[in-house]
C-alpha cells in the first residue's frame, strides 16, 4: 500500500507508516495538477494546508482515505471525497499546546512592542522606550473566541500566569468551567483588553471580526488571530487601526499578500507565517496522529476524527 505525502511531515510519522507496510510517496508539487498526477496508485494521502482538490479525487484510482495533518480541513473537497467514497479525517488537538503558546507570545509581543523594539535596535535608532506606551497583561480581561483544545489551553494559561479575567465566546462549547461564558460576541468585545481567535471557519464565522465588531472592541484592545484568515475582515481591520480604535493586531494567518498590503503600514501589526503548530514537539505529534489515522483507515477501521461518512462512489451506487 502507498500513502501520498502532499507536504513534508515529521520523519517519525513516515517511519510509523513504513512499519505498518505502507510506503510514503512524496508529492512533486502542491498544485492541483501535481496532486492529481501523483495520487495515482496511492491508497491514502496526508495533506497539510495545501488541502486535497476535486481534481485529485477524480483522478485517484485506489484512494481510500485523506488525512489532514492538523485541524483545518476547508481546503479538502469533502463533497468530492463523499462522491468517491473516500474517508476524510483530521488530527485536532495534537498541536494545541504549541498554538496556545504562540498566542501568548504574540499577545506579549503586542503589549510590549517587541517586534518594533527589535527593529529599532537593529537600525541603531534610539528612543523606542519613549516612543509609545506599553501595557501589562496582568489583571486585564481576555476574550477567548472558540473554546476548543487551543482556546481553552490559552485561557487557562493567562488566568494562571497573569491572573487575567477570561471571558469565553464559543456557542458550541458544552462547558467553560469556571470561566464566564459570553453569549453575544459584542458584549465580550466591549470588555476585553485582549481578544484571541481560535474558532473554525464556518459560514457564520466568516468575517466575524467585521467593521461593526471591531468598532465594538474596547478602545486600545489587542487582537490575536491564530485560527483562520477569513475570520477577520482585513480592510475593516486596517480602518480600525488607522483611527486608533484598537491598539494592535497579531496575525498568524492572513490573506495572500497582506504583509505587503495596507496592514503592513502599521507598526502595531505583527505577521507570522502560520507558526502555530510548527514546534518540533507538535510536528511529531501531528505526524504520528495522521499516520495512525491512515493505518486505521487502510486496515478497515474508522478514525475517531472522521469528517465524512463512508459512502460508495456514485458509479458503484448507480450500478447497484
Amino acid at each position: 500500500m502507498k500513502c501520498l505525502i502532499v507536504q513534508p511531515v515529521h520523519e517519525d510519522g513516515l517511519a510509523l507508516l513504513r512499519r505498518s507496510g505502507i510506503e510514503p510517496v512524496a508529492c512533486n508539487g502542491t498544485d492541483p495538477a501535481s496532486i492529481a498526477r501523483d495520487v495515482l496508485g496511492c491508497d491514502a494521502a496526508i495533506t497539510r494546508d495545501a488541502g486535497f482538490p476535486r481534481e485529485a479525487f477524480e483522478a485517484a484510482d485506489r484512494l481510500r482515505a485523506v488525512v489532514v495533518h492538523g485541524t483545518g480541513h476547508n481546503a479538502v473537497d469533502k463533497e468530492a471525497a463523499l462522491a468517491r467514497g473516500v474517508l476524510v479525517a483530521n488530527t485536532p488537538g495534537a498541536n494545541a499546546q504549541s498554538v496556545a503558546e504562540l498566542t501568548l507570545g504574540l499577545a506579549l509581543a503586542l503589549a510590549r512592542g517587541l517586534h518594533v523594539a527589535n527593529q529599532w535596535e537593529r537600525d541603531g535608532r534610539a528612543g523606542f522606550r519613549e516612543s509609545t506606551q506599553f501595557a501589562e497583561l496582568s489583571g486585564k480581561t481576555a476574550l477567548v473566541v472558540g473554546w476548543g483544545s487551543i482556546g481553552s489551553r490559552f485561557g487557562q494559561m493567562v488566568a494562571s500566569a497573569f491572573g487575567m479575567r477570561v471571558l469565553v465566546h464559543s456557542p458550541r462549547a458544552r462547558d467553560t468551567g469556571s470561566f464566564v461564558r459570553v453569549d453575544h460576541l459584542e458584549d465580550g468585545l466591549a470588555e476585553a483588553d485582549l481578544v484571541t481567535l481560535h474558532t473554525p471557519l464556518r459560514p457564520e464565522t466568516h468575517h466575524m471580526m467585521s467593521a461593526a465588531r471591531l468598532a465594538a472592541m474596547k478602545p486600545g484592545a489587542l487582537l490575536v488571530n491564530v485560527a483562520r484568515a477569513e475570520l477577520v475582515d482585513e480592510a475593516a481591520l486596517a480602518a480600525a487601526l488607522e483611527c486608533g480604535q484598537i491598539g494592535g493586531a497579531a496575525l498568524d494567518v492572513y490573506s495572500l499578500g497582506a504583509p505587503r498590503g495596507p496592514l503592513a503600514e502599521f507598526p502595531n501589526v505583527i505577521f507570522t507565517p502560520h507558526l502555530g503548530g510548527t514546534t518540533e514537539e507538535a510536528l511529531r505529534r501531528v505526524a504520528l496522529g495522521a499516520a495512525g489515522h491512515v493505518i486505521t483507515a487502510l486496515t478497515g477501521g474508522i478514525p475517531d476524527t472522521a469528517l465524512t461518512p463512508l459512502a460508495a462512489p456514485a458509479s458503484q451506487e448507480a450500478s447497484a
